[in-house]
């Protein structure tokens, strides 16, 4: 893999930490700012929103500007988002800065999703993937765990500035590393032919003998056209119900883990920690058989995955069974989400520059549907538990939109899913005809 990667990682850490760690803050929020615990969750739901509103739109806005002026602008409001958040002393204030920071986030991640899948071979898309969120698991270990330790020591404003700190070293990664222009073809794959000048027209002048011109920019309606093919659509729907179980458990961990289990605050980081470290096992494992088995490893993760969360739900109560759980739904959740985005790359070969924003848009639809519908299961009265039991539902209807997507496409002539990256000929079709 190439290094790049390895540094958009680091800037994709601190964009994770600051999505995922309000999961150990929103108590100290709701206390600081004198709102419910619900309405300092709606902080989450908000986050997605932006992601969901920004992702597709920058996405769009971005395709004429050069790489990695378009990765630091989205850096440098990001972080400036996280100074204000720091600062106010009002919820509607900080409720707008998640808001922009999520706008930036979602802008940076669409260009990065598509800058790290194209500086890599067609058959590794998987891998490019999972390195890139190997950022967001690494988020989850660390940033979220230190997050929720720097809000019992310093107060929740602490984990903001931490945040902002975080990303100026990955402002400079960007400007040093990243390439200014869209990368060249990675090898072993194929360039697209150059179009053959029409009668009458004159050459571009200023291209050096012996160089090729400037790559084409993509063009935003024929990219759109191509994101409406059913399997992609079908392949996004899904990473938006599997992501929001995640983010509708994960948001109200803390309240579960304190009201439910009986776990103490000081133990609260260690169990975001290994929530965490779940998810990058789960990343890893994604990336090993996403470009060889994906069908296997959703069909079997999403069972497995609704399964978790019933036995979650039944066994809250009791502090070794839910930090069992807490492992490994961390596990199913991210090995099953991360294969679903790289099935979505695949499935949008012919919008290859949108395909990333409309991919994080998607999933954070479910980061904001899953938090909020746990939010009003908490302010119904189902209590702490209840989030559990709205988790198993959304991933049951994982499986349940499959099939019925199957019976629908089975006479079109692709299937909904993608069982990997093209693989080459080796000339076991039908001879050719000979000619008479």
């Amino acid at each position: 893999m190439p290094c790049v990667l390895y540094l958009l990682a680091l800037a994709v850490f601190a964009q994770g930490t600051s999505e995922f760690m309000l999961s150990g803050l929103v108590s100290d929020i709701a206390a600081d700012m004198g709102v419910s615990v619900p309405a300092a969750g709606a902080l989450t739901s908000a986050f997605a929103v932006g992601m969901i509103v920004g992702a597709p739109l920058l996405a769009v806005l971005s395709l004429r500007w050069p790489r990695r002026r378009a990765l630091l602008g989205f850096l440098t409001a990001f972080l400036l988002a996280h100074v204000v958040g720091a600062l106010t002393a009002h919820f509607g204030v900080l409720l707008a800065t998640r808001v922009v920071g999520a706008l930036a986030n979602a802008g940076f991640l669409a260009v990065a999703l598509t800058t790290a899948t194209a500086l890599v071979p067609p058959d590794a898309k998987g891998r490019a993937t999972s390195v890139l969120l190997g950022g967001t698991t690494l988020a989850c270990v660390a940033g979220v765990p230190g997050g929720a330790l720097l809000g019992q020591l310093w107060g929740w404003r602490a984990a903001f500035w931490a945040v902002a700190l975080i990303t100026l070293p990955a402002v400079v990664a960007v400007a040093r590393a990243v390439p200014a222009h869209s990368p060249a073809p990675a090898h072993g794959t194929a360039t697209a032919p150059q179009p053959v000048p029409e009668q009458g027209t004159v050459p571009e002048q200023g291209i050096a003998p012996g160089r090729s011109p400037a790559p084409a920019r993509p063009r935003a309606r024929t990219e759109l056209r191509a994101l409406r093919a059913p399997r992609l659509l079908v392949t996004l729907l899904l990473g938006a119900l599997v992501n929001g179980a995640t983010f509708c458990v994960f948001t109200y961990l803390e309240p579960l883990a304190t009201h439910v289990t009986g776990i103490g605050d000081a133990w609260i980081p260690a169990l975001l920690a290994l929530f965490g470290l779940g998810s990058s096992v789960g990343v890893a494992l994604g990336g090993r058989l996403a470009d060889s088995r994906p069908v296997p490893l959703l069909a079997g993760g999403t069972v497995a995955l609704l399964a978790g969360w019933m036995v979650f739900a039944l066994t809250a109560g009791n502090p070794v069974a839910a930090v069992v759980c807490v492992f490994v739904q961390g596990a199913l959740s991210f090995a099953v989400g991360s294969t679903l985005i790289s099935q979505a790359m695949y499935a949008a070969t012919r919008a290859p520059t949108l395909a990333g924003g409309f991919a994080t848009a998607a999933f954070n639809l479910g980061a904001a549907l899953g938090p909020w519908a746990g939010g009003r299961a908490i302010s119904a009265g189902f209590g702490y538990r209840s989030p559990l039991w709205v988790g198993a539902f959304l991933v049951a209807l994982a499986p349940a939109t499959a099939a019925m997507a199957w019976v629908a496409v089975r006479r079109a002539p692709e299937p909904w899913c993608t069982a990997g990256p093209p693989r080459p000929s080796r000339g076991r079709g039908r001879r050719p005809a000979r000619r008479r």
